[in-house]
């Protein structure tokens, strides 16, 4: 007799199963380690392993060494530190030769960790070369006219990087040759009868691990470009065209000015993650975008145009912020906020699975560990945090997570509404100080109303964020810590 048995519900894969399966042979030691890494009980267990302190100024940039044993980090005190962050030590500390605020830190692959290189606020690219007596010596590989926040390197090379900035030129250095070309000129898109093309401040770029050629670059308009190096004319007088092979923009922003990208990210399917300032998070698939020429597409073109995936929550309005995934194959979706706080958020469907304090004010910048589930943040405050998979009893959501996803919501669309345009806070700041040249006239001759009034637009153009702040040229941040 056949005895029919009602069928016993699969255990939903977690940790904990996986644990036991590789205990009893049922579970390959590396097939164990990714799902481990990826699976939703270790990313809701991330909480602080410890802090890593030692830097006099915030801490902009960060990132692992090849094979993640090691940390490098930067900040507004010029100093580049190299950490041990498993036993929380400081290797070596230098000085970069920046005379202004450090924005990115990058250690060459296969250089035996001895090749450093720098961004900061004074558009300079340094290289910190770390020799075996404890001393580092540093050059200057190239320069920006304005910030240059991010720098990318090529996958596997220990002496090919490129750099952006905000003078909308895309920079190629080859460290055996110390030399520095021009690449790419990027410049606004033109719809209609708007104003001739002009440069696009720049501030991230980052590279397809699986098409080496491929840059993406994002900066002071909606638009994330990508560009092909093989079609760039190396050692050329002439800077290559600016026409990129693809762009992506949700449809809602094709054609208008008022926020841009401060942040990008390549997963390894080559799926593109971009950041807007005061705005959200957006994923969009390899290969669906609008094209080389957006202002060609029609309204039938953006209507069949795949929506891009949409993380929300948090907010990204004070400062120049970054984006990230989490995961041996990029499970899930790491940002931080101007709350403070860490989002993380699944990849596939957009739920928010993790958020935790991050930094008292704001978190700028995450860097997963290349092999195991660690991750690295930094923020405003003066240290570096490092996050790993530990017991607690807090949940990963805390119970007012509503009230501050709402809050971010909220501040994001009163900023939305109240931003004035550059002419009309000039126009403003004109009449303001009319009036109180009029009530010290018996003090001050004309003479030098009228040079009050260039300086005050010079300290508005100097201060604006979003576009304007990237057409004109800096001249040089306050090496205080500023979130504002």
């Amino acid at each position: 007799m056949v005895i029919l048995r009602k069928p016993t519900p699969r255990t939903p894969h977690h940790a904990f199963t996986d644990i036991l399966r590789r205990e009893v042979g049922l579970s390959r030691p590396s097939s164990f380690a990714r799902r481990f890494s990826a699976s939703e009980v270790t990313v809701k267990n991330m909480n602080l392993y410890g802090k890593l302190n030692g830097h006099e100024g915030c801490v902009n940039a960060l990132e692992f060494n090849y094979t993640g044993e090691l940390l490098v980090s930067g900040s507004d005190d010029l100093q580049v530190m190299l950490w041990n962050w498993a036993s929380k030590t400081k290797l070596l500390e230098y000085t970069s030769g920046h005379f202004d605020n450090i924005f990115q830190t990058k250690i060459m692959p296969f250089s035996d960790d001895s090749k450093i290189v720098t961004s900061a606020g004074d558009g300079q690219v340094r290289l910190g070369l770390l020799r075996e007596d404890g001393k580092v010596d540093t050059m200057t590989l190239g320069t920006h006219h304005g910030c240059v926040y991010k720098l990318a390197v090529e996958p596997g090379s220990p002496h090919s990087l490129y750099s952006c900035g905000e003078d909308g030129f895309i920079q190629h250095f080859d460290l055996r040759t110390s030399s520095a070309t021009k690449i790419f000129w990027c410049s606004t898109m033109s719809f209609g009868n708007k104003p001739p093309r002009r440069k696009v401040g720049l501030n991230s770029i980052v590279i397809d691990c699986r098409n080496p050629y491929y840059l993406a670059v994002g900066g002071s308009d909606t638009y994330a470009r990508v560009y092909d190096t093989r079609g760039s004319q190396w050692g050329a007088e002439k800077i290559s065209e600016d026409i990129p092979v693809n762009t992506f923009c949700p449809r809602h922003l094709n054609g208008t000015n008022n926020v841009h990208i401060t942040g990008l990210a390549y997963s390894s399917s080559s799926e593109l993650l971009v950041s807007y300032s005061d705005e959200l998070i957006y994923l969009f698939e390899k290969n669906v975008g609008l094209g080389s020429f957006p202002s060609a597409a029609t309204p039938e073109d953006l209507k069949n145009l795949s929506e891009a995936q949409v993380y929300s929550g948090h907010r990204n309005a004070q400062t120049i912020k970054g984006v990230n995934f989490f995961g041996p194959n990029d499970e899930y979706v790491l940002s931080g906020s101007d709350c403070g706080h860490i989002f993380i958020w699944k990849k596939k469907g957009a739920e928010l699975v993790r958020l935790v304090v991050g930094d008292q004010h704001v978190v700028n910048q995450l860097e997963p560990h290349p092999h195991i589930p660690i991750l690295a943040t930094c923020g405003i405050e003066k240290n570096v945090k490092i996050w790993a998979p530990l017991p607690t009893d807090t949940p990963p959501l805390p119970v007012n997570v509503k009230e501050i996803t709402e809050a971010n919501r909220q501040g994001r669309e009163d900023r939305s509404r109240i931003t004035l345009t550059p002419d009309v806070i000039l126009h403003v700041l004109r009449l303001q100080r009319r009036q109180a040249a009029e009530f010290i006239e018996r003090r001050h001759t004309m003479a030098d109303i009228v040079s009050d009034d260039e300086d005050a637009e010079g300290y508005i153009l100097g201060l604006s964020d979003g576009e304007t702040s990237s057409e004109e040229d800096s001249g040089g941040n306050s090496r205080d810590c500023n979130i504002s």
